[in-house]
């Protein structure tokens, strides 16, 4: 058990507790902290308080309990398709099946390992198992994603996602007929109350806006763009099940029965819209729809001939 006594600086005014303890203790995990603090073994000025808790800048932060957590991050030749790279960024298009970063269970041969063989420089806001991550896809989504190289540029992005300034939009094919041509779903989502590794929307959970719109109908099956305007996990894939039309292939929220070949959801992230954190500039950047996905299509437009 570690004992620790931690008294705020002005400098750190305004930045969530969860993160100004990750800077005091990169080796733990974001999420490790996070539960630490709802726990209450992190208190502050003797108070319980959540990970979101703006500090004020003169705060004394009682560290009950912190169980090192020294996993050791190895670089990966891996290769990587990048989309675009400059001194603050890198944006890659994630391959389907790829993890995006470590986890207890899981610590080779993710996007973090790829990125500390291609990168000498990433963000550490994250910590050390996050480098430079500032937003992430599922295991099973491809598709576009931003990397942050330094804290300027990864504070800038975080803040463009968290304001909804940073466009993102997905192509998916899903089970069933959608008859309306496009289609708001507005669904606050939370964790499932009995399989606690879903997600679902639930009267207590987050905000969560997804739209849709329709691009090509066949029997039995939809293809759509999806556009968020929040970023809640599983987000598509819980808000389309909720209305009847469950992302093919998906192995958590989808039909049992799967007559295509891909391995995990038919989700691809396709477009990322973002203001370069150090010029200004708006850039979009697109990621082509992956070979498992274009084979789906093609299936489905040789059945309706």
């Amino acid at each position: 058990m570690i004992m620790n006594e931690i008294i705020v600086d002005v400098e750190n005014k305004k930045l969530r507790l969860d993160l100004f303890l990750l800077k005091k203790y990169p080796e733990q995990s974001r999420a490790h902290l996070q539960k630490l603090i709802v726990e209450g073994k992190i208190l502050v000025d003797g108070n319980k308080s959540k990970p979101s808790y703006k500090l004020n800048g003169s705060e004394k932060i009682l560290i009950d309990e912190i169980e090192p957590k020294l996993l050791k991050l190895e670089a990966e030749d891996i290769p990587l398709d990048i989309l675009y790279e400059d001194g603050d960024i890198i944006v890659i298009n994630k391959a389907r099946g790829m993890v995006v970063h470590p986890a207890d269970s899981v610590v080779s041969g993710t996007l973090v390992n790829a990125l500390l063989f291609h990168c000498k420089d990433l963000s550490g806001i994250n910590g050390v198992m996050r480098p430079g991550i500032v937003h992430r896809l599922d295991k099973d989504t491809s598709g576009v994603m931003v990397v942050a190289k330094n804290d300027k540029a990864h504070v800038n992005l975080s803040e463009q996602i968290q304001s909804k300034t940073a466009k993102r939009s997905y192509l998916a094919i899903v089970h069933g007929i959608i008859t309306d041509n496009v289609g708001i779903i507005d669904g606050a989502i939370g964790r499932h109350r009995v399989d606690r590794k879903k997600m679902a929307i639930v009267a207590d959970g987050k905000p969560a806006i997804t739209e849709f719109r329709v691009l090509e109908r066949f029997k039995n099956y939809t293809f759509v763009e999806c556009n968020l305007k929040t970023g809640r996990t599983h987000q598509i894939r819980v808000h389309m099940t909720s209305i009847g039309y469950p992302l093919v292939g998906d192995p958590k929220y989808g039909a049992k029965k799967n007559p295509f070949t891909i391995n995990g959801q038919a989700l691809h992230s396709y477009k990322l819209i973002l203001t370069h954190p150090s010029t200004g500039e708006i850039m979009s950047f697109t990621a082509p729809l992956p070979d498992d996905m274009n084979a789906i299509l093609k299936e489905l437009r040789y059945s309706q001939m």
